[in-house]
């Protein structure tokens, strides 16, 4: 390697999109730069009652035009000529209906403000019931197409997703050519694309998501779309047969591009993974360490040496793809599909009083009302950690299941509902915003209890993301529960600096994404470890737990 090579890593949230210019040589961060996507922050195109997510793809790429211009700015004249490399990850499964040139219909005339033009972002669960129909249907082929995703699958995937816009939407369904994943597009784009038969598609997004797997010789038959809706029927003719690693090119910074940035077109452009599979890399995942993601929702990363797991199918997660994390390794997802979202609904909650009845008092104007508002909700979480932590585990009867947002993992289940019980006229709201914390660490267990009873020995566990490292309370609380030591990696950025890995390896920098792990990596800041006086008492709270979300998931059956 030179002494100066620099690689760009970009990591598209739910929320913003965080670009990093990093060395090479030794993963530090030369320049950031965020982008909060304006639409979204005004709501625009979600209803969350009715569980619609939706993101306009000019989000997307305003932000990372911008954000990569500002990086580059910060960086200085040095950096602009010795950046290599481009890499991307996405959250998801969040995919967009395009045309055949790969263009998204929410680009083109007559489409503009159509939500179901749109990305259609991983937490929608509008296609609850295209899911439980690809989970009925899949028992009708001798083949189990769906083996390699947990045998359950998720309306917050894929084909369900696809199924149910195409469904909706006459007009959308007219001019859908193609359905293509955030993470596998922005390459495209940077790339210069015209044709979408000619994207490369990632082995993250089409093995997790999309059913792919080379068992298959690639996706399931058309047969198996075509007798679960007409509306399928040929629909894999316009997708992808071959799919790639993180650890290759998709090609090169196309001239638009070049110019739009201010870079040359002999920059390698990386293919796309999901933010927590390349999160994981970012983090410096190790073989049977649960590597989680902790954000709004979380997403935990296992990998294993493929010859140790061959022929074990763990039941109920998000999906066992060779080299979704790292190449010649099984990548395993599982997660919870509310973690942050639990304590900001709380939050917003207690805050509804100030957001609405201050702003219509006549004690203060409503700038000032405004102001008070804003800054008291700002201070809320923090202040029930400080006072939740005080009180003493097991002594509250308050008990929660986290399922605010469905379940995710073990078992999809998007049409569960959370519980609070065990209130009574004394309970208040530190100990309800306990629960709810309890609940989100019990969830956690949960999925390491699965990956055991089906043969796979979590031996430890890394966190990475913001709750991990702005909380210790939580984590000292997940340690506990777990009954497990969980390291906090060092990096505020771990899935941009994992991207950044990706497109060093992609550019040739390195050979393995592992030894650009091993030389990039920023090593961790802190270990929690479990109490010994408090394991029982949450092994007691836990069995509760199970006993609730039992009762809860008997209501739904019914």
């Amino acid at each position: 390697m030179g002494t100066d090579a620099f690689v760009i890593g970009v990591d598209f949230g739910t929320d913003s999109v965080r670009s990093i210019i990093v060395d090479a040589k030794n993963g530090r961060e030369i320049a950031s730069d965020v982008f909060y996507y304006p639409r979204w922050k005004d709501g625009l195109y979600c209803f969350p009652s009715a569980n619609q997510f939706r993101q306009h793809p000019l989000d997307y790429l305003e932000g990372l035009e911008q954000t990569i211009k500002n990086c580059l700015a910060r960086a200085g004249p040095g950096a602009r000529p010795n950046i290599k490399a481009i890499s991307v990850d996405t959250t998801g499964s969040t995919p967009i209906a395009v045309d055949q040139k790969g263009v998204p219909l929410s680009l083109l005339p007559g489409f503009e403000e159509n939500p179901n033009a749109m990305f259609v972002l991983w937490k929608d669960h509008c296609a609850v019931k295209e899911a439980a129909e690809i989970n009925t249907h899949s028992t009708l082929f001798s083949t189990n197409y769906l083996q390699f995703t947990g045998v359950i699958y998720s309306s917050e995937w894929f084909w369900a997703k696809l199924l149910y816009i195409l469904r909706v939407d006459e007009q959308v369904r007219k001019a859908c050519y193609s359905w293509v994943e955030h993470c596998d597009w922005i390459p495209f784009v940077l790339t210069g694309g015209t044709q979408v038969t000619a994207m490369k598609r990632g082995v993250c997004a089409a093995g997790h998501k999309a059913l792919w797997s080379e068992t298959f010789g690639g996706l399931p038959p058309n047969k198996f779309f075509a007798s679960l809706d007409p509306l399928l029927d040929g629909f894999t003719a316009r997708l992808f047969k071959e799919t790639y690693t993180s650890a290759e090119p998709a090609g090169r910074l196309s001239p638009l591009w070049a110019e739009k940035l201010g870079l040359t077109p002999s920059v390698i452009i990386g293919i796309g993974a999901f933010d927590a599979h390349m999160g994981a890399v970012g983090g410096q995942i190790e073989p049977y360490h649960l590597s989680k993601v902790m954000g709004t929702s979380t997403c935990d990363m296992l990998v294993a040496p493929l010859e140790e797991v061959k022929g074990i199918l763990v039941r109920g997660i998000c999906g066992q793809v060779p080299g979704s994390v790292i190449p010649g390794m099984m990548g395993m997802e599982a997660g919870q599909s509310a973690f942050g979202d639990s304590y900001a609904w709380f939050s917003q909650l207690l805050s509804w009083p100030l957001q609405n009845v201050l702003n219509h008092s006549s004690i203060v104007d409503k700038p000032t009302a405004r102001a008070i508002a804003d800054e008291s909700s700002n201070k809320i979480i923090g202040e029930l950690t400080r006072q939740a932590a005080d009180l003493a585990p097991g002594k509250s009867k308050t008990l929660a299941v986290d399922w605010l947002n469905g379940r995710r993992t073990p078992d999809a289940n998007q049409m569960l509902k959370a519980a609070i019980t065990g209130l009574d006229l004394g309970s208040n709201a530190p100990e309800i915003f306990r629960s709810i914390v309890e609940s989100t660490c019990f969830g956690a267990k949960a999925i390491v209890d699965r990956f055991f009873r089906e043969g796979i020995a979590v031996k430890g566990l890394i966190g990475l993301g913001g709750v991990a490292k702005k909380s210790p309370f939580i984590m000292q609380m997940m340690a506990d529960i777990i009954n497990m030591p969980i390291r906090i990696h060092g990096s505020e950025q771990t899935c941009a600096l994992g991207a950044s890995m990706f497109a060093a390896t992609a550019a040739g920098l390195y050979e393995k994404v592992e030894d650009a792990m091993h030389c990039m990596g920023q090593g961790f800041e802190s270990e929690y470890f479990p109490d010994i006086q408090r394991i029982p008492i949450y092994a007691n709270r836990y069995e509760e737990y199970k006993r609730l979300g039992s009762f809860i998931e008997m209501q739904v059956i019914e």
